[in-house]
């Protein structure tokens, strides 16, 4: 077995995980436990950014967000049944950890941007917040099924990967 994930990218993902899940239970008069859980999946995302430029070789965004046109290629490889295995993140894979960042960090400022005294109570911000936390679940939805569908064509638990930081070489 191989040691890909690194103990502060795997924290940091179930942080993540459990952050959104504890924003989304308290989306509804939980204002302050909301806000609280916002600024820390925040943290967490500023610290995963950054371990994505210095952190270990399958952290870093240089490993795994490959070019456009390598992209395609490997999705007309998964469509053909004929896609290779990744260490790491595959292409696919690569382009949605990057979508899913972007979309937590657009959550975390529109409802921080919500609680600033210029913007409290403004209905756009607030359905700008809430239509960006839909985008996000989409995201995270389409990132299960990913990790589903890639766990059975390869026969790997990649679940469990993100659990123990192992894959087969």
């Amino acid at each position: 077995m191989l040691k890909v994930w690194d103990p502060l990218v795997r924290i940091l993902h179930w942080t993540l995980v459990l952050g959104i899940v504890i924003a989304w239970l308290t989306r509804e008069g939980a204002r302050e436990a909301h806000e609280l859980i916002g600024y820390a999946v925040l943290a967490a995302l500023a610290l995963r950014l950054l371990w994505g430029f210095v952190g270990t070789q399958y952290a870093r965004f240089s490993q795994f967000v490959v070019s456009p046109a390598k992209t395609l290629g490997y999705a007309r490889q998964v469509i053909e049944g004929k896609e290779s295995r990744h260490v790491g993140h595959n292409p696919l894979g690569g382009w949605m950890i990057v979508l899913l960042l972007a979309a937590i960090a657009l959550v975390s400022l529109s409802g921080w941007l919500y609680t600033t005294d210029e913007y409290w109570g403004v209905e756009w911000v607030a359905e700008t917040h809430e239509a960006l936390s839909n985008f996000l679940y989409g995201l995270i939805a389409l990132h299960i099924a990913g990790v589903v569908f890639t766990s059975l064509r390869q026969k790997e638990n990649l679940v469990a990967a993100m659990l123990h930081g192992r894959k087969r070489a």
